[in-house]
């Protein structure tokens, strides 16, 4: 018979996961041992087995999890449907809203998901890619003049992630601009610039 679960494992379950990704941040995910993740985390490095059989397992949680994460603040973004170019800012909104507080997880997802099994790879390719198609259609109602999608869209589409995930770098909290103030930057540029094109 199965061990019944802690009726705290969901919760254990993600704080283990939150450490691990700011402790793979900030040291790399090759220098980080999971003895170094139980000691973060407050647990026994057989307790911390008991969560997760070793650091891959780990890695692709903390990125699945934050890829899912955005994609569901995508998805919930308020949106009217009738003017495109408000439901693109109110899509960048929601990214840049969800981004907050996960930089480590962001961090992690860019440098080492490469690093992790080929399947593993394809399973979280795939939660990018229906990240991409949110924002590529968005931009497509939103500017329809772009044409063949395979030529212009998806560099375009490519070029808004490229302004929205690198922002974690530099945008720093009460700061000159607000995240709202970004998004609207973000918008304009995508939709004014896509327009010379």
């Amino acid at each position: 018979m199965a061990r019944p679960r802690a009726s705290d494992y969901d919760d254990k379950r993600r704080a283990i996961l939150d450490r691990s990704a700011e402790l793979f941040a900030r040291s790399g995910f090759d220098r980080t041992s999971m003895s170094q993740i139980a000691d973060a985390c407050g647990v026994s490095k057989g307790l911390l087995y008991h969560y997760y059989q070793n650091k891959d397992a780990l890695l692709f949680d903390i990125i699945e999890r934050h890829l899912a994460e955005l994609i569901e603040a995508v998805e919930a973004a308020e949106t009217t449907g009738v003017d495109a170019k408000a439901d693109l800012r109110a899509l960048i909104f929601a990214l840049l809203e969800a981004y907050r507080d996960a930089d480590a997880e962001h961090k992690v997802q860019i440098n080492d998901l490469s690093k992790l099994a080929v399947e593993q790879q394809e399973a979280l390719k795939a939660l990018e890619r229906r990240l991409v198609s949110i924002f590529s259609e968005a931009i497509a109602a939103a500017n329809p003049g772009l044409g063949d999608p395979s030529r212009l869209l998806k560099p375009v589409t490519m070029a808004l992630f490229g302004m929205i995930n690198w922002s974690y770098m530099w945008f720093r909290e009460g700061g000159a601009l607000t995240r709202e103030d970004y998004a609207d930057i973000v918008a304009r540029l995508i939709i004014e610039g896509s327009k010379g094109l």
